[in-house]
């Protein structure tokens, strides 16, 4: 895919000035392509050449000013333009083809009911396969907009949407958007399920797939108070009212991302839509990225970034207010703790990688699109996020606020860069936000924090030992034991520390506390390990703690540990096994567990000792589940029971258990089998060996939908079978099989294809692995790079030949940009494991 580099960017922002996009499209040509024809209204500041992008079948007519130009000119997907200083008009029109993969413009055909669906993706370079575009973020414009579609369908864009003239010819008119980047824009279609509301004034509505309607009904009345709730909080601490006339959230199919901030119109992958029971912890993770997208009207789409290097900007900024604005908004008041769990070490695994990078980046390190997409990733989100946090703790929440409010109303539906909102905080605070960006926002790598306790006659005294250079301010929890419950731990002390300047010893009275934690409350964004004696009060009482965050960060220490060779994964383990059935948080409950299955038993853990392992999991599952048996049905006792039935499907080894439960559709004692939990369960009984072929297509008669056409694809992969995984390699690589497969189904295959269990079935495919993932990539497109690189990646071969190999390969083989980037990552996860598996003297 062409990329646009830094400098083509910025000559071609001094050159033109964009006024006015009109786009219309014809979404009635068939299956496979699509008309779209482009008017753009701009100005050239002076005589100069440049380009505009198009990514067509076949390009029709061109006409700059009325003059015909060649289509033949089109090269690489730019068309080259001659310009006059003064006032212009372009006229592109193309036929385009429909996507397969998440990007530009994708269609997808429900299998539930054989219904059509159409969404954009013009996000980093694909707007322009679907309407030719000066495709940067500096050079906003206006825009207008017209479609035609199947008489049945409905359309939705960024403005509010008029069907117009007979309504048999499919015609939807847009109002005028206020001015937009170019990857904004968007366009869903379909004949989509709606519930419509209205609030503030504000027309709010949730559309999915029919197939979707019951589920999406179950649901709305608490997305629609989750959205008004954000929405007035915004509000509240925003001086800039919401810039945009409408607020549509359509769910929709086979979508690469979470979600996407289209003004307007937010597009989410419709897993949100739940058809299964799901805990709380995932209510509130659907919670935050409502809440994460509508920040972005404001931090994106108001204000934009001027180039790619401040994605922070967008990312940081909209992943802190989700959470923040989440907890303070709605009932899901524990959305931090979701964080600590299940995003933070997003951030530090990405930070402790090769491929690293500031949050915020120099320009010259992010010279073209194709870099610019890399860094989409943990440092971006969960560590901007964290050192957002830490901002606000370090400057005190009412600057921060007035600090932003500054930078709304300074670069309103303009483009802006970190200078202009550091200039914007500092206008609010004697505090040096210049350097604390340079050195929270500026470096890379992750900081480590140690304490030394010690103890004189009626004192005791911390030291604080910093390896890093960051300035960290953050609490410390001081906790001793009940003495009328030994069991139970006791607040004694919270006090805050500011690392380095208190580094020196800090002297309390009376004696030490049994744990003394650093960063209680997890304020800070920095790997934390406790002293010798607080460690063993840890490994005692964990579960006793008070406050989950409390313990989220005490869970992150010890996963940190594992990761770092500092503890055994036998004894992560063995803390799970003993304070999970304790563990009353379910977003703690599925962190642990999800480390405990995906990385220790699958990947830390030798094969000659995973048996112990899963057999560790699945005892730990059991008790979960039988002690929630008897207890109320209450969102808590619910999520830990379904955590645990999942867990216990995922690890055991008993196949008549799976079947009797497959069989009779419930847990004894404890919920029914849903869709989710019977692929889940057929899955297991696949890699197993205990499940055949016809009873994989039975299943898919029962559940024809689309997410039991990819458990379909997922199970028959995982059949022990060489037949099968021949079929499903073929399915995944072969250029000419066809279908091609989609963005899912391809995930769904791969993860089904490379299982622990299958060592010997699989390691013949490794050879063949590297020079297939590379052929693809360079194929099909950033989108399925990444899905080869991450889902295709044979993560059960832990072994120094899948290294080697891959090593090889970047060195000769030059995979795609995104590609290179996810085996750069996956390998040097690979080293960490092998490191860990090593054995200790």
């Amino acid at each position: 895919m062409p990329v646009l580099t830094h400098q083509e960017a910025r000559a071609r922002a001094r050159l033109l000035d964009v006024h006015r996009y009109a786009v219309d499209l014809d979404l009635t040509r068939g299956d496979e392509l699509f008309a779209t024809t482009t008017r753009i209204r701009f100005t050239a500041r002076t005589a100069g050449d440049t380009f505009i992008e198009v990514r067509p079948a076949t390009l029709h007519r061109v006409t700059l000013d009325g003059h015909p130009l060649d289509p033949a000119a089109l090269d690489d997907n730019r068309l080259p333009l001659s310009l006059t200083a003064g006032e212009h008009e372009l006229l592109i029109e193309a036929d385009m083809h429909y996507s397969r993969t998440g990007e530009g413009m994708h269609r997808f055909t429900d299998p539930a009911d054989g219904e059509t669906y159409l969404y954009t993706q013009s996000f980093l370079g694909d707007g322009p396969s679907v309407f030719a575009s000066f495709d940067q973020p500096d050079l906003k414009a206006v825009f207008d907009a017209t479609v035609t579609a199947p008489p049945h369908w409905t359309v939705l864009g960024n403005a509010v949407a008029t069907r117009t003239g007979d309504p048999a010819e499919g015609r939807w008119e847009f109002a005028t958007t206020q001015p937009l980047s170019t990857y904004l824009v968007a366009f869903a279609a379909g004949p989509w399920h709606t519930v419509r509301t209205e609030h503030a004034g504000l027309p709010f509505a949730l559309h999915c797939r029919r197939s979707l309607a019951p589920h999406l009904d179950a649901d709305a009345a608490e997305l629609l108070d989750i959205t008004r709730r954000c929405y007035d909080r915004f509000h509240e601490i925003f001086d800039e009212p919401y810039p945009f006339d409408s607020y549509d959230q359509a769910f929709v199919p086979e979508f690469n991302a979470g979600a996407m901030e289209n003004p307007g119109l937010v597009t989410f992958r419709d897993e949100y839509i739940f058809r299964s029971a799901v805990t709380d912890t995932e209510r509130q993770s659907r919670g935050v990225t409502i809440a994460h997208e509508m920040a972005h009207m404001w931090f994106g789409d108001l204000v934009t970034l001027r180039w790619w290097d401040d994605i922070w900007l967008n990312e940081s900024f909209a992943e802190y207010m989700g959470y923040q604005i989440l907890a303070e908004a709605t009932r899901f008041d524990g959305a931090w703790t979701d964080f600590a769990c299940a995003r933070k070490g997003w951030g530090y695994d990405a930070d402790q990688r090769p491929s690293t990078h500031p949050v915020a980046p120099d320009p010259t390190a992010v010279p073209d699109t194709a870099a610019a997409l890399l860094n989409f990733d943990g440092i971006s989100y969960a560590k901007g996020a964290s050192a957002l946090r830490q901002l606000v703790a370090w400057l005190g929440e009412k600057d921060f606020l007035a600090g932003i409010n500054d930078h709304f109303a300074r670069h309103r539906f303009g483009n802006a860069a970190l200078a202009d909102f550091l200039d914007s905080l500092a206008r609010h605070t004697d505090r040096d936000v210049h350097a604390w960006a340079d050195h929270w926002l500026r470096t890379s790598g992750v900081d480590t924090l140690t304490p030394t306790v010690t103890q004189t006659e009626d004192h005791w005294h911390l030291t604080v030992h910093q390896d890093g250079t960051r300035p960290h301010r953050i609490a410390a929890g001081a906790y001793d034991r009940d003495p009328a419950d030994p069991a139970r731990l006791l607040l004694r002390d919270r006090f805050e520390i500011d690392v380095p300047q208190d580094s020196t010893t800090k002297t309390l009275p009376g004696t030490r506390p049994d744990l003394l934690l650093l960063n209680d409350g997890d304020l800070t964004y920095a790997k934390i390990r406790l002293d010798a004696a607080s460690w063993d009060t840890a490994l005692h009482s964990l579960a006793a703690l008070p406050g989950p965050l409390t313990r989220a960060v005490l869970w992150n220490a010890a996963r940190d540990m594992v990761r770092d060779g500092e503890l055994a994964p036998a004894a992560y383990l063995d803390a799970a096994r003993t304070h999970l059935p304790h563990e009353t948080d379910v977003a703690l409950t599925q962190g642990v567990l999800a480390f405990a299955r995906g990385q220790i038993a699958d990947r830390y853990t030798t094969p000659a000792d995973r048996p112990a392992a899963l057999a560790t999991l699945t005892g730990l599952a059991a008790e979960l589940l039988d002690r929630t048996m008897g207890e109320d049905t209450n969102g808590t006792a619910q999520g830990l029971r379904l955590t645990a039935v999942r867990t216990y499907i995922d690890s055991t080894t008993d196949t008549d258990t799976l079947r009797a439960w497959l069989d009779d559709g419930t847990v004894p004692g404890g919920p029914a089998l849903d869709p989710e939990l019977r692929w889940r369960a057929l899955a297991r009984l696949a890699v197993l060996g205990a499940t055949t072929p016809a009873a994989i297509d039975a299943e898919l008669a029962r559940d024809p939908s689309a997410t039991g056409k990819e458990g379909a694809a997922h199970c028959r992969a995982a059949l022990p079978d060489p037949a099968a995984k021949e079929a499903a390699w073929q399915a995944m690589y072969d250029p000419e099989h066809r279908p091609e497969l989609s963005n899912y189904l391809f995930t769904a295959t791969a993860k089904g294809f490379w299982q622990p269990e299958q060592l010997e079935l699989v390691r013949p495919y490794l050879d063949r692995y590297y020079p297939a993932a590379v052929a693809l990539a360079a194929r099909r497109g950033p989108a399925l790079a990444t899905t080869a690189g991450v889902a295709g990646f044979p993560r059960p071969l832990v072994e120094q030949h899948t290294l080697d190999l891959g090593e090889a390969c970047l060195r000769t083989a030059d995979p795609v940009p995104a590609l290179r980037r996810r085996l750069t990552d996956e390998l040097d996860d690979l080293r960490r494991a092998l490191h860990v598996r090593t054995p200790r003297p």
